[in-house]
């Protein structure tokens, strides 16, 4: 398999979803900002005609979009790893409803911050919504579980896991959010997702 990504980007999750699963997996680096691929110069959209990553070549021609999407086809198609419960299961729709409240309402709310047009007013009201929902995930941590849906690690993890990384190079951070940031700590400490953070060069360089 073959992983167009971007250091950082959403991109991080199936990134760190394939390397929870142990499979191997080609990485292609895209500038998002040229709309190329790095390593050979092509256009971007011929491989993903929507122009951004995450895409996860999953065989010779077909190419598998959106990360929600592509974390529950490599969750699905190896159930061995344990990475979300089984469809149909109440517990496959808990983590589907994690997906979908990260990818509408935190991800997409983020987005005026990384536009360098976005007015003062469309920043503010963007920060006003991203950390309303890291307050509603901070209460949700509240009760002692390790991840999003208990004590298992799960393919929602590694997006909201991705997700809040972004309150950094943003400026919005996490306050005082003990809960999420005791969360975001161990996350970060699993192999997968420290492999992830070096394949991508996002790992802090000792002091």
């Amino acid at each position: 398999m073959k992983l167009y990504f971007a250091p950082g980007a959403c991109s991080l999750s199936p990134h760190i979803v394939l390397r929870e699963a142990g499979l191997p997996v080609e990485l292609e680096r895209v500038d998002l900002a040229e709309g190329r691929i790095v390593s050979t110069g092509e256009a971007f959209r011929s491989i993903n005609p929507k122009g951004y990553v995450p895409a996860l070549e999953v065989s010779p021609g077909e190419v598998v979009t959106e990360g929600a999407a592509i974390v529950q086809h490599i969750a699905d198609s190896n159930p061995q790893a344990g990475l979300a419960p089984a469809a149909g299961t109440l517990e496959r729709a808990r983590v589907n409803e994690w997906l979908t409240f990260l990818s509408s309402e935190l991800h997409k709310a983020f987005a005026p911050m990384f536009q360098p047009n976005s007015s003062e007013e469309a920043k503010a009201y963007a920060i006003d919504r991203v950390t309303n929902r890291l307050d509603h995930i901070e209460s949700v941590l509240g009760d002692g579980r390790s991840y999003l849906t208990g004590d298992t690690f799960t393919i929602a993890d590694a997006y909201l896991f991705t997700l809040t990384n972004w309150t950094g190079p943003t400026g919005i951070g996490l306050g005082s959010r003990s809960k999420l940031i005791a969360y975001m700590d161990r996350v970060r400490q699993r192999p997968a997702v420290l492999a992830a953070l070096e394949a991508e060069g996002l790992l802090q360089p000792a002091a």
